[in-house]
């Protein structure tokens, strides 16, 4: 059963295009080194609410690619995190159809 993920982080003020930078080195890297992550999208979200935004549409082949991933997720993001607020909203989902 496929897995997918929604997460929300905010960028802090200032710092939207370095960490757009980042992610186009990072989210490659995370794709050609975990084989059951099948997408890992990031989008800006557009809105002054939320004008700091970064979602991601992740989708996993199974719970373990999704370990697999969680596990990777601090060392592949090590750059990114000092451009982000602490903090993460994120949301399990699992498809109907």
């Amino acid at each position: 059963m496929t897995i997918t993920i929604i997460a929300a982080i905010k960028v802090k003020e200032g710092k939207m295009e370095e960490a757009i930078e980042l992610l186009k080195e990072i989210v490659p890297k995370i794709k050609a080194s975990e084989p059951g992550c099948l997408e890992y999208i990031p989008h800006t979200v557009k809105g002054s609410k939320e004008k700091d935004t970064i979602l991601f549409y992740e989708k996993y082949a199974d719970d373990k690619a999704l370990k697999e991933h969680m596990a990777n997720l601090g060392k592949n993001m090590a750059k990114l995190g000092p451009l982000l607020v602490p903090g993460m909203d994120m949301k399990t989902c699992f498809e109907i159809l």
